[in-house]
């Protein structure tokens, strides 16, 4: 890997100095591997001097116990960026001693950095008591829309960048959020509470494992300072991983701001560093133009991806600002979030949403929204004609069908045989999930539509369970008469209408029997077994009612409800999980109101 100088935040190069990039490892240290490592000794002949050799010794004798010598480095890519992106800030450590309540060593060892969870120092840098040597930690500005409303600047008010590393050529940022104020905190505290803290934790584990994009946590840590919200609350801090952290609002700020240059140099190193393939120009007097405009339809196309799979399982963001939107398309920002219980097309996941802007239902149309936010921000770098970003953007309301028309078809095990070959879904659930993401490659079908639509109405209007509905359709054999099938649904642990209410019992049958019908006017394959449909529609997702008792017991300092939470939401497709993770929701989870200090 190229050594990257890095002094005073930029690249440059020449002596390296005590703000150069550093580089951590977790082999025993041995002289002989030591000096053999091409990028020591890149190091070692760059700057010869005693006092540059005493720094890089005392810097590996610190953190060697971070990160792995042959697998794992310390970058500083997008700390090269300086001012006016990112701002040095370090974290201001608890007043009481920090615990780590839990740690995701499956995602430490994906980084290359498994045994830091069992270093001894590892809890003052996850806690943000103790910095990793070489690198300061970090906080950036951007802007956005909230609730659509334009709000001139907001930015990184509780979460500081600590670390990038690089593991087998993959790039990822660690951020904590809590760690206290930041020039952006605007008078606010910068902490994070035990509460909030554990749903983000969750929420993030959960998502990736349904295997829709999103950032993901490493650690949840936790003291007993007191925080001040409605009521007083205990501090805690996640420590978020995420290819990147930056968000439409980053684009609106240096537009708005009229930082042109600024805007151009974020946006070339952005489209550098995450999307080679557009091949981003090193010339700085280089017409960028159908550059960012093929970029802004990769970002328009991966969030509405994201949007169609959070329907899928039911899932509503809550706060959909322009801020809280990743350029990746990653979900970002877990607050006033929640799934679906009983299926409500409206359902309006947090409080402080009156309105119902960012209900289930609008979630598509607000993602919209925002990118023709995003367009407007990036027009005043690329003036090309409206059409030009009109075409563009359209192409979000073609993806969003088309994904939500094939991951709804596969839900409902509406496939042709003409659809291609299954992967074997025995061999891992992952391949069921790849196999549902390929489908948006291949156009929607408006006879799904049709039956979809349907489906989806019918839910809502029988209010039924909307996890506890999907997975039940393993039960189902399209092989079957109507009869059987009932009989079978009917003993399924999932089956979410009720038997006592007779016009439940006959809206079921009628959407049964219609099930019947689309299976074989479809030609959907009839081999599909319930097993198939189980690594397809999950057994467990993250019901608030579920995070709220791993809440209160964490509060009483009771962590065993948090540890299996996390191993259930682990392997969400399951057919082995606790009852308690798949019954459903009990009736005191209707009182539970979620609000943005969530």
């Amino acid at each position: 890997m190229p050594l990257r100088m890095v002094q005073n935040g930029r690249n440059q190069q020449g002596h390296v100095h005590h703000q150069t990039v550093h580089l951590v490892g977790l082999l025993a240290i041995r002289w002989s591997l030591w000096t053999s490592h091409r990028v020591y000794n890149d190091l070692w002949r760059v700057c010869p001097c005693i006092t540059c050799r005493l720094h890089v010794w005392h810097t590996i004798s610190q953190d060697w116990n971070l990160f792995r010598l042959n697998h794992t480095v310390l970058v500083h890519e997008y700390a090269s960026l300086g001012a006016p992106f990112v701002t040095r800030v370090p974290a201001t450590p608890w007043r009481t001693p920090a615990r780590l309540l839990h740690a995701n060593g499956k995602l430490a060892d994906e980084l290359g950095i498994d045994d830091l969870l069992s270093n001894p120092g590892t809890l003052g840098v996850l806690s943000g008591s103790h910095p990793l040597a070489g690198y300061d930690a970090l906080a950036s500005v951007y802007c956005g829309h909230q609730f659509g409303v334009f709000v001139p600047q907001l930015g990184d008010g509780r979460a500081l960048l600590i670390g990038e590393v690089r593991s087998q050529g993959a790039y990822h940022q660690l951020q904590l959020k809590g760690a206290g104020p930041t020039p952006y905190s605007r008078h606010a505290d910068g902490r994070a509470v035990l509460r909030s803290s554990i749903r983000e934790y969750l929420a993030s584990h959960a998502m990736h494992h349904l295997g829709i994009p999103t950032t993901r946590a490493l650690s949840l840590t936790a003291s007993h300072d007191p925080v001040f919200r409605e009521t007083t609350e205990t501090a805690a801090i996640v420590c978020r991983v995420s290819e990147s952290f930056l968000r439409f609002g980053h684009i609106e700020f240096f537009a708005y701001s009229n930082q042109h240059a600024a805007l151009r140099e974020l946006l070339v190193w952005h489209i550098a560093q995450h999307h080679p393939e557009l091949n981003a120009p090193d010339n700085p007097e280089a017409d960028i133009t159908q550059v960012a405009l093929d970029w802004f339809e990769t970002v328009a196309l991966r969030t509405a991806r994201m949007v169609a799979l959070w329907q899928a399982v039911g899932f509503c963001h809550g706060v959909m600002n322009t801020d809280n939107m990743s350029l990746l398309g990653l979900t970002i920002d877990y607050g006033p979030y929640g799934f679906l219980d009983n299926f409500d097309i409206n359902h309006i996941c947090n409080h402080s949403d009156d309105r119902g802007r960012y209900s289930y239902r609008n979630q598509p149309a607000v993602a919209h929204w925002n990118l023709h936010a995003l367009a407007h921000a990036l027009a005043q770098i690329v003036p090309a004609e409206q059409s030009e970003y009109q075409a563009r953007l359209d192409r979000f309301a073609e993806e969003f069908h088309r994904v939500h028309s094939q991951v709804f078809a596969a839900k409902l095990g509406l496939w042709r045989n003409t659809d291609g070959p299954r992967p074997d879904f025995s061999s891992h659930p992952a391949a069921a999930i790849e196999w549902v993401h390929s489908l948006a490659n291949t156009p929607a079908k408006p006879e799904h539509d049709e039956f979809i639509e349907y489906t989806l109405n019918w839910l809502h209007e029988n209010t039924l369970d909307m996890t506890r509905f999907f997975r039940s359709l393993s039960a189902l054999n399209p092989r079957l008469p109507m009869a059987e099938n009932w009989s079978s649904w009917q003993r399924h642990g999932a089956f979410a209408l009720s038997l006592g209410n007779q016009a439940h019992v006959e809206n079921g049958q009628a959407w049964l029997s219609r099930w019947l019908a689309a299976q074989q006017a479809f030609g959907a394959d009839s081999t599909t077994t319930g097993e198939q449909l189980d690594h397809i529609n999950p057994a467990v997702v993250a019901r608030n009612h579920l995070l709220q008792e791993v809440i209160e017991a964490a509060q009483q300092d009771q962590l065993e409800p948090l540890n299996k939470l996390f191993a259930a939401l682990s392997d969400p497709y399951g057919n082995t999980q606790p009852d308690e993770y798949t019954n459903a929701p009990p009736e005191w989870a209707r009182s539970l109101v979620l609000s943005c200090s969530s």
